[in-house]
């Protein structure tokens, strides 16, 4: 167990660090390439978070039905080939490949994560699910601290050619290191043999069926929607709230992710001792709390506690919800209950960032930042039933 974990982890990382440079490459080279062009900017977020909405059931179907490690080594295999056929586009003066390129990398990932996901299922016990689950979040949050860093130095000292070619050398990497998992297991059929739209409609009928995972549908929904309505409005915090230059926002970007980093370590250290779904109430509570906190504050300060304590919380929501997915899903569903419930997540965070702009012009600032808290506490709240449950099996249990 410890090996394969080791072994994702390893893989993750040349992963990670491969998306992280060829987003800022990717950034950075169609900004300079367009004078700052917000259309082809906004696209690179488009050809970026869209496969989410187009892959993500998609994905998780396919991942059922295919071999969990063949999945993943030959995911990160064509995402590495794909950044080489974006190269050499490049290379003959073709930008606009970039964007598919993105595109297509991203489509991939969404058949690799639930992969990964239904490995842990298979081979990781329960009782350290959590602790795993809260190990790759730290991942995620060192590279939400390092990741940008790395990336605009590498693309400012040696350009796009060379960042796209360390990319595809990550992924190709991330890929061998996959390659040393141990062979897949034959896959039982997860609701009899049957056509791809079957299985598809199946799993969601199985997320429909599942009270748990109903209750983390919603409350992904009211999260996704809450972050939507602040992230693009953060540039306005370091404007308009703290009057500082909006360069000043990347220090406040690292503040949070260092924060990350330290909470999901504690978190690994705790998770066999709290309950996934306190963990994910607590989380939410407190991120509910700092997002009011941040749209009140007009000091520099008091802004990076609230945004301190958000990040050191916020490994409890997503080591909490990856944990609950799991440890309430049959390990036959589990891509497609992932795939489903991860784009509620991203489809309401697009709708927020749509409307986000039009309530800061009707609203006000604080007025936006106190609806996302408010919606936050609905999320948190809508967990009340699952928890109450849970408590009351436990006590059932000791008593009998």
């Amino acid at each position: 167990m410890i090996k394969l974990v080791r072994t994702i982890i390893c893989s993750r990382v040349l992963l990670q660090l491969g998306i992280w440079i060829r987003n800022y490459a990717v950034l950075l080279y169609v900004t300079d390439l367009t004078n700052n062009n917000p259309v082809y900017v906004s696209l690179i977020s488009v050809a970026e978070f869209a496969p989410i909405f187009l892959f993500g059931l998609i994905g998780g179907t396919f991942a059922d039905r295919w071999r969990p490690k063949r999945t993943m080594v030959w995911s990160d295999l064509l995402s590495a080939l794909s950044v080489v056929a974006v190269l050499l586009a490049v290379m003959n003066g073709g930008w606009i490949a970039l964007l598919a390129g993105s595109f297509a990398s991203a489509s991939l990932s969404q058949f690799s994560q639930p992969s990964a996901m239904k490995l842990y299922k298979r081979h990781v016990p329960m009782e350290q699910l959590q602790s795993v689950m809260a190990m790759s979040q730290t991942l995620v949050a060192v590279f939400t601290v390092l990741g940008p860093v790395i990336g605009t130095f590498i693309f400012m000292q040696f350009g796009i050619n060379v960042s796209l070619i360390l990319t595809a050398i990550l992924f190709l990497g991330s890929s061998f290191i996959l390659s040393s998992l141990p062979s897949d297991a034959e896959e039982a059929a997860s609701g009899g043999a049957g056509s791809f739209m079957k299985e598809l409609a199946s799993g969601l009928r199985y997320v429909g069926s599942n009270k748990a995972l109903r209750t983390l549908s919603m409350t992904f929904a009211a999260v996704g929607l809450a972050s939507g309505v602040t992230q693009p409005l953060q540039i306005f915090i370091v404007i308009e709230k703290l009057g500082l230059n909006k360069q000043f926002l990347q220090w406040l970007v690292m503040a949070n992710g260092a924060a990350m980093l330290v909470g999901g370590i504690v978190v690994m250290g705790i998770a066999k001792k709290v309950k996934p779904q306190l963990l994910l109430m607590i989380g939410l509570l407190v991120a509910a709390v700092c997002t009011i906190g941040i749209g009140a504050s007009s000091n520099l300060w008091i802004t990076i506690i609230f945004l301190v304590i958000s990040g050191l919380f916020y490994p409890c929501i997503q080591g909490g919800i990856q944990t609950l997915i799991v440890r309430n899903t049959e390990g036959a569903f589990i891509g497609r209950v992932s795939g489903a419930i991860t784009p509620v997540f991203m489809g309401m965070m697009v709708i927020g960032m749509l409307i986000s702009g039009y309530m800061k012009e009707t609203f006000s600032l604080f007025a936006v930042y106190l609806l996302s808290g408010g919606l936050i506490l609905a999320g948190a709240l809508l967990l009340t039933p699952l928890t109450i449950e849970k408590r009351t099996k436990a006590g059932r249990g000791r008593a009998a």
